[in-house]
């Protein structure tokens, strides 16, 4: 038998014991946060089973079958559709090289797929920018909110709108309002967060979805990280890019002047970076060794860290204004944040997002708590940083050590990390620090990992994991689950077990 599910599994079994004598009294937060139709778990307690899904599968299936689909095998309440992107993460047919599920289209839509806008936009509401022209051109420019939203009200469902920042160079106004690397080079189909129209482009969105449509609020996704992990590819799916780290615009630049931080020697930290990294990358070890030499940068240089957290709170402050647009509408108007699974992995991520503060800027945090897709993404982050600031540490007892610093339980060596996935007790832990962070502010609604695509060789979604994820997200207490990434990779035995696990699991 192979030795990485075998030890997958005793985790899974292990969790599933443990799990079992935690009391259903741990499930309070979000009970009244009116983010679902009653859909009652064993307890009896109200919770949000929500689902994220692209227009594709309403066109390819319909809309009543596919909303009876989610409530008869998924147990959900709430929708979630994708109504604004460029991306593939959350729309479209199953992404190239996976398997398509059973169910939905069976042919790539690579030749049609286009993103943008599939609700109605209307002008008005997108005077003070220059992305004017987003709408949607897949399926004849059909109105998916419009197609959509009355059918889930009709069967007591609540229905969000997601919209992610994620662009095609081709839309006009993109050039203008892309972000610039250190070098000076326009990176296009990455928005600077700091430019006004930037932030009049959302703004503007969100206005225009709540008030053309008898909408429950907005799911908003922005996965951009700063500088500096960019830099060191810290994260689950970056590449390591320290020659195109951003932003240095213009905006950038002002901003900066006027909090008395230089842009020049923010340009030459990141300059020195790029040498840095580079080196390490051709193996040439500094005389004191990787680590000390990049602390040795950050000391010289405190504006690489300094213009990392400007980007951050650029990223932040959009969602704030989002959630007061949205407000000012209907104070009842729910505005929540997609937490990417980066979160999970970097201590220097988590030390740049606190929940406590994230808390004041949405009525709840979509956690993303990916199990099966999460040994793959892990391990690729510890090989990254481990190709540059910590290349003096072996890989494997990088790992261990970052558990520790992670409070992660007994997961998988570096060798069986992709085959194995992250455990349950991963999902338990992540939903529990999440809920002590927030302190009851706000709402956690893990993200539950429903077939997200993985390489060759790296685990794949089960029903027994699926079941054994949800029902780690619901007992450590969370106020409901959503199921991601999007409904066109799910598999509709995996969405059963989902719905098996809302339906049976206390708490």
């Amino acid at each position: 038998m192979n030795s990485a599910r075998t030890s997958s599994e005793i985790n899974r079994r292990h969790f599933l014991q443990v799990a079992a004598g935690v009391t259903a009294g741990v499930a309070g937060l979000g009970a009244g946060a009116g983010l679902g139709a009653e859909v009652p778990a064993a307890s009896g307690a109200v919770k949000s089973i929500g689902i994220q899904v692209g227009a594709v599968s309403f066109a390819d299936e319909g809309v009543e079958p596919v909303l009876d689909i989610f409530q008869e095998k998924g147990a959900v309440n709430t929708i979630y559709l994708t109504t604004f992107t460029y991306g593939r993460g959350l729309a479209g047919r199953q992404i190239a090289g996976q398997l398509f599920p059973d169910h939905g289209g069976q042919e790539s839509d690579a030749g049609f797929y286009h993103g943008g806008n599939y609700a109605t936009p209307h002008p008005e509401f997108y005077a003070k920018t220059a992305l004017k022209h987003t709408r949607a051109p897949d399926h004849g420019g059909r109105d998916f909110v419009a197609e959509v939203l009355p059918a889930a009200r009709r069967r007591g469902m609540k229905f969000f709108c997601s919209i992610e920042d994620v662009w095609r160079d081709d839309v006009p106004g993109v050039r203008e309002l892309s972000e610039v690397d250190w070098q000076g080079r326009r990176v296009t189909g990455r928005l600077c967060p700091l430019h006004p129209e930037v932030g009049a482009f959302w703004n503007g969105l969100a206005t225009d979805l709540c008030r053309s449509y008898d909408l429950d609020g907005i799911l908003f996704f922005n996965e951009h990280n700063g500088p500096l992990l960019e830099a060191l590819g810290a994260s689950h799916g970056q590449q390591i890019a320290a020659s195109r780290a951003t932003c240095f615009c213009d905006q950038h630049r002002r901003v900066a002047r006027e909090r008395g931080l230089s842009f020049e020697r923010a340009q030459e930290g990141y300059r020195k970076l790029d040498r840095f990294v580079q080196g390490a990358l051709a193996d040439q070890r500094p005389s004191d060794g990787y680590f000390v030499e990049f602390c040795r940068l950050l000391g010289e240089y405190p504006e690489i860290s300094a213009w990392d957290r400007l980007f951050d709170e650029g990223k932040h402050q959009l969602l704030a204004a989002v959630r007061a647009t949205v407000k000012a509408i209907r104070p009842e108007l729910q505005v929540g944040f997609h937490i990417e699974h980066v979160n999970s992995f970097n201590p220097l991520f988590r030390a740049t997002r606190s929940y406590a503060d994230l808390a004041t800027k949405a009525d709840w945090l979509k956690v993303v708590v990916y199990n099966n897709c999460g040994g793959e993404r892990y391990a690729n982050y510890i090989r990254n940083i481990g190709a540059t600031v910590f290349r003096d540490v072996p890989k494997d007892e990088l790992l261990r050590f970052n558990n520790h610093l992670l409070n992660y339980g007994e997961e998988p060596g570096l060798g069986e990390l992709a085959g194995a996935g992250l455990s349950p007790d991963y999902v338990f832990r992540e939903t529990r620090r999440a809920l002590a962070g927030v302190a009851g502010r706000c709402a956690i609604l893990p993200g539950v990992d429903i077939g997200v695509p993985t390489g060759k060789g790296s685990r794949k979604a089960s029903p027994a994991d699926t079941y054994a994820a949800t029902a780690a997200a619901l007992k450590a207490g969370a106020a409901g689950v959503i199921y991601s990434r999007k409904y066109s990779e799910m598999r509709l035995d995996n969405l059963a077990a989902a719905g098996r696990a809302v339906r049976t699991t206390p708490g």
